[in-house]
């Protein structure tokens, strides 16, 4: 199925951000933005979300899936 639509790669990205990443990120130190760099890893990985599936969706469509 991925041979077919790679551009579904995509929605692994905020898994990755999500879980895969999480026991790299899980410190209270360093602050970032007046909060702990966990809490903004998460905000960021919450906000590249949407970015992931749009990119996905568009793949679907230019590869003439409708």
């Amino acid at each position: 199925m991925l041979k077919r639509r790679p551009q579904l790669l995509w929605l692994l990205v905020p898994y990755v951000f999500f879980v895969g990443a999480l026991p790299l990120v899980n410190r209270v130190r360093p602050i970032a933005l007046g909060l702990p760099f966990l809490f903004v890893w998460l905000l960021g990985a919450t906000l590249l979300t949407p970015v992931a599936v749009w990119l996905t969706w568009r793949g679907d469509h230019r590869g003439g899936r409708r």
